[in-house]
């Protein structure tokens, strides 16, 4: 997060005015990826600082599934394949692929010459990173994690870990520039906190001292779901509160964007209210009202790491800086594998403080 504060204060600097029209999406994803590679991989990637091949992969591959599922005969593999979006999106792949295994090799590279029991040795007393447990995994028989499975375990986390994160983020900047009464009584929360610090940094107890902050968080989730749909399959019949049956074994799309708007689970749906989330006003609630990672048995495995980062950067970026809407620009929702927005996310940065 301080790099991307640093790079805003840095555009500022060079207008008059000291106000930037900036696209969230295009900021944020790299801040994710960045703070991504050095929190689950303790790699330092730089990404921030320079264009990122990975971002524009990861955009192209989101366009391309979706532009697939809408054409039917594109859902044959020997036919996608010939046609050019399936060239793009294979060459899009190998970008994505070659940059998890860069990240996979260099840290197998580092085990190897240390070896296991002298790599373990020098992580006692700090906490291993995703990348370690997945190297020194071991089966029953002592086996480790083929590269191939290995590689998707690290593209998954990779991918969802960044890409949601980014989209989540970017949405709740947006409504608070939409409804800067929100913005304001955030900002008053996380102001009053950080005084009665010592240091200008957060703290992992710092996080649950910002309840009306948490809340706006969970409605922009609501409103804007990072991910729209998810997949699941039937494992015993399911009756529906009509009688009809969905059978064991079918394949259900759960739209999570539908149920988030849904007029009679949500009253005014489309109105952005964070006090929605009051504890007060969710105890009648059903537990799956709210499900922007999903339930269940199958939920987001990194859906802490994401609530945390979220916190973090909205409260960082609010203390320092001031989001408005610019008023020329048109905002639309764009779901693809993610909500995106159509031409990106436009907003108007001002600097309220300086780095410290």
């Amino acid at each position: 997060v301080p790099l991307l504060q640093a790079k805003w204060h840095r555009r500022m600097a060079a207008v008059a005015e000291g106000t930037v029209i900036l696209d969230m999406f295009d900021h944020v994803s790299l801040m994710t990826l960045d703070s991504l590679l050095m929190c689950t991989f303790s790699h330092n990637s730089n990404c921030q600082e320079k264009p990122s091949e990975y971002i524009a992969a990861i955009y192209e591959l989101s366009a391309l599934v979706l532009k697939r599922e809408h054409y039917l005969p594109h859902h044959l593999d020997c036919v996608y394949y010939l046609s050019t979006n399936g060239r793009k999106f294979q060459r899009a792949c190998q970008v994505v692929h070659k940059f998890t295994n860069d990240v996979v090799q260099l840290r197998r590279s580092a085990l190897r010459e240390q070896g296991n029991e002298a790599w373990l040795r020098s992580k006692q007393g700090k906490v291993m990173d995703f990348i370690d447990m997945l190297l020194l995994s071991k089966d029953e028989e002592g086996n480790g994690l083929s590269d191939e499975h290995l590689m998707a375990e690290v593209d998954t986390f990779m991918f969802e870990g960044h890409d949601t994160t980014a989209s989540g983020i970017s949405w709740v900047l947006y409504n608070l520039a939409r409804h800067p009464q929100y913005q304001d009584k955030c900002r008053e929360e996380i102001t009053q906190l950080m005084q009665e610090k010592e240091t200008k940094e957060f703290e992992w107890d710092d996080l649950s001292q910002l309840p009306f902050t948490t809340m706006c968080i969970k409605e922009s989730l609501r409103l804007h779901s990072p991910v729209t749909s998810i997949a699941r399959r039937c494992i015993e019949d399911v009756k529906l509160p009509d009688g009809r049956i969905i059978p064991k074994g079918v394949i259900c799309i759960v739209s999570i964007f539908g149920t988030h708007h849904n007029p009679a689970v949500w009253e005014d749906p489309e109105v952005y209210n964070p006090f929605r989330f009051d504890p007060e006003n969710s105890q009648s609630r059903s537990s799956h009202a709210f499900i922007p990672f999903s339930a269940g048995h199958r939920n987001c495995i990194g859906q802490n790491f994401a609530m945390t980062e979220i916190k973090v950067v909205i409260a960082m970026t609010l203390y320092r800086f001031r989001v408005m809407v610019d008023e020329t620009k048109t905002i639309r929702r764009k779901p693809e594998l993610i909500l995106r927005a159509e031409n990106g996310l436009w907003l108007k940065v001002e600097a309220l403080r300086t780095l410290q």
